[in-house]
C-alpha cells in the first residue's frame, strides 16, 4: 500500500489512547492530520463518527481508503506500514515483553493511574469538586502493583524494552504524563528507579513535546 496516501486520526488531543497513536505516527514521521471528535458532547457521540467507530470511542484511523479502529491495531499497522524505526522488537522474547507491558498498561495501569488517582485527585480539583478518597484509597495499592512490575519488567538501556523506543514507551508515556502530576506519584514511585530514570528521559522527547495536549 502506497504510504503518500493521507493519514488521519480522529479523536481528542487529551485522550492517552489518541496521544499513544500520535506518539507512533510522530516517531516514525508520518505526517498527519489529528481530526477533534468530542465523545462526550452533549448530544452525544456524533453520527458521522459511529461510521468509523462503531462503539462511539476514540482513536479511529484512516489511511487513504483503509479504515481501522482499536490502539493496537492501529499502532502496529503504522509499524508495518511506514519506514523509519521499528517500535517492534524482532527478538521473540523482547516482542513478547513489550506485548506483555502493554497489556499490563491497558488492562491495570490505565484505569488505576488515570482515572482512579490522576483524575479524581487533580481534575476533580481543577473543576471545582471533592475527589472521591475512596476511590483513590482503593487505587494505591493496585498502582503500587503496577509501578513494581513495570520496574521489574523494564531493562536499564534508557527505554523500557531494549535500546530504542518500542510501544511499552508509546503506551506508558501518556499514562505518565497525567498520573505523574498527582501527588500520590510521588511515595509511590519511591524504589522505581529505573522507572523514574525511564520517564525523565522519554518526558523531553521530541514526540512527547509536539504531542502536547
Amino acid at each position: 500500500m502506497p504510504t503518500t496516501e493521507l493519514v488521519k486520526l480522529y479523536g481528542a488531543a487529551w485522550s492517552v489512547y489518541v496521544r499513544i497513536v500520535r506518539l507512533a505516527l510522530e516517531e516514525k514521521q508520518v505526517k498527519h492530520d489529528l481530526v477533534e471528535v468530542d465523545v462526550f458532547a452533549e448530544t452525544g457521540v456524533p453520527n458521522e463518527h459511529l461510521t468509523r467507530h462503531p462503539f462511539g470511542r476514540i482513536p479511529a484511523f484512516q489511511h487513504g481508503d483503509f479504515h481501522l479502529y482499536e490502539t493496537g491495531a492501529i499502532v502496529r499497522y503504522i509499524d508495518d506500514a511506514f519506514p523509519g524505526c521499528k517500535l517492534q522488537p524482532t527478538s521473540p522474547k523482547a516482542r513478547a515483553k513489550v506485548n506483555q507491558i502493554v497489556g499490563i498498561l491497558d488492562a491495570y495501569a490505565y484505569r488505576t493511574l488515570v482515572w482512579d488517582i490522576y483524575v479524581e485527585r487533580v481534575v476533580s480539583a481543577r473543576q471545582g469538586r471533592l475527589a472521591n478518597e475512596e476511590t483513590i484509597a482503593a487505587a494505591l495499592p493496585r498502582a503500587a502493583v503496577c509501578l513494581s512490575e513495570l520496574t521489574r519488567l523494564s531493562d536499564d538501556q534508557g527505554f523500557l524494552i531494549g535500546g530504542s523506543v518500542t510501544l511499552a514507551d508509546l503506551y506508558a508515556a501518556p499514562i505518565f504524563a497525567y498520573f505523574m502530576r498527582a501527588p500520590e506519584a510521588v511515595s509511590l514511585m519511591e524504589g522505581c528507579e529505573k522507572l523514574i530514570y525511564w520517564w525523565q528521559r522519554f518526558a523531553i522527547r521530541d514526540s512527547m513535546s509536539r504531542t502536547q495536549p
